[in-house]
């Protein structure tokens, strides 16, 4: 492969890139030029782990292996869990052991929660008793929870030191610690008491105290705390991390900005997924069966509901017996339209409860200003409706039918879409919980049952 790229950023990019049109292009290359990739993994983990994402499980194993503990450990820190646990599991067992050690403490513990409880508590017996308890204590918190984000790998100094003594405090931290945008102050139990950060903290007169530095009763969470709330704290106050406490107080690590970023991420796909109707926690690589059990309800709900749209079709059997061709046509039109309108709706109030919180106080402006949006959008669709009624009906009636259900139906769907997940969330469920089944519930009936009312009344 015609790749001479002095630099490894460059051959990173370029290699990352290829990966994912010509794998097996990739890994030949890779194979053959040991120094290029020692020096690409070392250089630049986070594109050496997309590189190796891309390729099968097996030439994955075999790249990572060629590597120093290091430059593998802070590769597998860059690559998602549900892969990474693939290539662990294709390695030497007296290997696992130092790479879990050499990991970041929060990712570590992601990796293994991927793992069968057997396999974790082997792998948890090997290590140094000091790491394996840190990974169990961060093993038990949930996922999505700030004591599943968290890293216990943070900057504290104890409280009554000075700036310049901190600062040199600091210095010998620096190789243990990978992020310094903020230092947390404690007492001599361990109890957060402010935060300082490391720009002013070298800006300060060496003589001045820490007191005097650092903001008291910083913005912290508990361990229990859902990502999506820290994730808003983060945002609301402009952080890069968040402190986690205990209910007494006592610092236990932090959140960093980049799982916040990632929090935020993870919260608007599972929000996504959820409104779909498959499983929040759902993802290509969760097992078939766990994927199968967790879209069912949903599936059986969709039937169900579907049948209540054919209950109603089926009630206005006459008028379908006397127009039945011409109403087979425009019949899902009308309710495709309504469909359409409301799903613009659903997306942005889901979107606006996700990113800016949409007060409750304000729903009923949201709903207003939505349901305005509907009318506006209405006028013109209804009368482009009306016009493909009667060249379809070839009658006046039948345009009036076509025009008025399609105006009902847009109208109706926006109005849906936007109170679903606001009548969702005053019930006390997740807002974007299958949100678009029970919108399309109700544009069905309406766009179909609708439809067909309207020409019993309209049409001779």
């Amino acid at each position: 492969m015609p790749i001479n790229l002095p630099r490894p950023r460059a051959l990173a990019q370029r290699l990352r890139n290829r990966a994912r049109v010509e794998p097996e292009e990739v890994e030949e290359f890779l194979d053959t030029h040991t120094a290029e990739w020692q020096s690409l993994a070392e250089a630049n983990p986070h594109d050496a782990a997309d590189i190796l994402e891309e390729l099968d499980v097996e030439a994955a194993t075999d790249l990572l292996s060629d590597l120093n503990v290091s430059d593998a450990a802070g590769i597998l820190n860059e690559m998602r869990p549900e892969l990474s646990v693939d290539l662990l599991e294709e390695l030497s067992p007296a290997r696992i052991p130092r790479l879990i050690s050499a990991m970041d403490a929060d990712m570590a513990a992601d990796l293994l929660g991927q793992l069968d409880d057997r396999d974790r508590h082997q792998i948890l017996a090997e290590l140094e008793p000091e790491i394996s308890h840190d990974l169990i204590a961060l093993l038990q918190h949930a996922p999505d929870s700030a004591g599943g984000l968290m890293t216990t790998d943070v900057a504290v100094l104890q409280v009554g030191l000075t700036a310049g003594e901190a600062t040199e405090r600091l210095r010998q931290l620096h190789d243990q610690i990978n992020d310094l945008s903020y230092v947390y102050v404690v007492d001599h139990r361990r109890h957060l008491v402010g935060v300082v950060s490391f720009r002013d903290l070298v800006f300060a007169r060496p003589g001045v105290g820490l007191e005097e530095t650092m903001v008291e009763h910083p913005v912290s969470v508990r361990p229990e705390t859902d990502r999506e709330e820290v994730s808003e704290l983060a945002q609301r106050y402009g952080l890069f991390g968040l402190p986690v406490v205990d209910h007494s107080g006592v610092l236990l690590g932090m959140v960093t900005h980049e799982a916040v970023v990632e929090s935020v991420r993870a919260e608007a796909s599972e929000d996504f997924a959820a409104a779909m109707g498959a499983g929040p926690e759902e993802t290509v690589f969760t097992s078939v069966t766990r994927a199968a059990a967790m879209r069912l309800p949903w599936m059986v709900i969709n039937l169900v509901m579907a049948l209540v749209v054919a209950f109603v079709i089926e009630r206005q059997s006459s008028v379908i017996n006397d127009i039945g061709p011409i109403l087979a046509a425009l019949m899902p039109v009308v309710a495709l339209m309504g469909g359409n309108a409301g799903a613009q709706s659903l997306a942005v109030v889901i979107r606006s409860m996700a990113i800016d919180g949409l007060a409750p106080s304000r729903a009923g402006k949201v709903l207003l200003n939505q349901v305005a949006i509907g009318l506006i959008n209405s006028v013109p669709i209804g009368l482009l409706a009306g016009i493909v009624g009667y060249v379809f009906g070839g009658t006046f009636r039948f345009g009036l039918t076509m025009g008025v259900a399609t105006t009902a139906n847009l109208v109706i769907g926006t109005l849906s879409g936007t109170a679903i997940p606001l009548v969702l969330r005053r019930m006390g469920f997740d807002p974007a919980l299958a949100s678009n089944i029970f919108l399309t519930l109700v544009t069905d009936v309406v766009g179909f049952g609708g439809f067909l009312v309207v020409a019993t009344l309209l049409l001779p």
